[in-house]
């Protein structure tokens, strides 16, 4: 209400002050009154009434025929309000009023002397409410979609953090000597997820150095009959959302290594050429195919931050067969540089 007010408060005053007549300030401030007046008028009755209710619901002849009448009306009103209201305020008896019947009659006088006076304002008012409803659409879609960021790293990190503390709780019941080297990498991991991802895109280098400590971290848990493969050959100054590569990984050990009971392989690849960055990690596994197994809830958590981070600028194929589960992503990124 306060920015409406200040607005066409700054608006008269403008009008009032640029007027090049010669006529007296507090005469020129009843004149701009009574323009201002239907201005303002008609400006709420185009972007609150007509256009909402009819342009905008496409009922378009109903919108052409009340805009016509309700121009033709303001002006009107605005040449009765200035012939019959503000000159008799400031000019001298006697003189001569335009009799109202040739006010509503005369309609290129209102066409020439209050249309375009009106509607251009109208129009700039119109213009300016469009152009902040359009930077606060795009800050409540910023801040939704920030949002929806959280919600989803948050039922992410917990996801990781309960399977990894059941590998070493694993590790911990047979007394392994393996259980604080493992407690070790687990802290280089919380530290970079709970203190360096949290921006929207971090530097590939600090998701490579993740995988390398979780990778680290899983192969204590398994003994050579693991066989884990990792590489990589991308710009380090290239950015990308934080923690999908690490969840892909995460879901290759769980439902690859974890289910395998013969000779578990896992083979990493992280690519690059040019802007666009390609994931593969492929997992062997000796489960049977299970309809909706690729809704685990770590692939669905890629998808929809996928969908948030990377609009019609990535892909997603999941390709799983008998004896193999193959998960590969690519990205469209911008490289910085140091």
């Amino acid at each position: 209400m306060l920015k409406h007010v200040v607005f066409w408060v700054i608006l008269y005053l403008f009008l009032i002050f640029s007027d090049a007549s010669y006529d007296p300030l507090w005469v020129i401030s009843i004149a701009r009154a009574s323009h201002i007046i239907p201005q303002i008028i008609i400006s709420y009755f185009l972007a609150y009434w007509l256009i909402p209710n009819y342009l905008f619901t496409k009922r378009y002849t109903e919108f052409v025929m009340y805009a016509i009448l309700s121009a033709y009306l303001m002006c009107v009103f605005s040449r009765t309000l200035m012939v019959h209201v503000a000159e008799p305020l400031f000019r001298g008896a006697p003189f001569e009023q335009e009799p109202i019947l040739e006010i509503l009659t005369d309609w290129k006088k209102l066409i020439r002397g209050y249309f375009f006076t009106i509607y251009s304002i109208a129009f700039l008012f119109l213009l300016i409410k469009m152009s902040l409803e359009r930077v606060e659409e795009q800050s409540l879609k910023k801040e939704k979609i920030s949002i929806e960021l959280k919600m989803l790293k948050a039922q992410l990190n917990p996801h990781f953090l309960f399977n990894t503390l059941n590998n070493i709780y694993s590790l911990s019941v047979i007394n392994s000597p393996k259980t604080s080297e493992s407690i070790g990498k687990l802290s280089e991991i919380l530290d970079y997820v709970l203190y360096r991802c949290d921006q929207k895109y971090v530097p590939l280098a600090g998701e490579i150095t993740l995988l390398e400590n979780y990778i680290s971290l899983e192969r204590l848990r398994y003994d050579e009959r693991l066989k884990v493969t990792f590489t990589h050959n991308v710009t380090p100054h290239t950015e990308v959302a934080p923690l999908i590569l690490l969840s892909i990984v995460e879901n290759a050990f769980k439902h690859g290594a974890g289910e395998d009971s013969g000779s578990p392989k896992i083979t990493i690849d992280l690519q690059q050429n040019e802007e666009i960055v390609t994931f593969t990690v492929f997992n062997t596994t000796t489960n049977q195919p299970q309809e909706n197994s690729n809704d685990a809830i770590g692939l669905e958590n890629i998808k929809k931050q996928l969908e948030l981070l990377y609009p019609n600028t990535h892909t997603l194929k999941i390709d799983q067969q008998k004896s193999s589960f193959e998960v590969v992503i690519t990205l469209n990124t911008v490289v910085h540089e140091s």
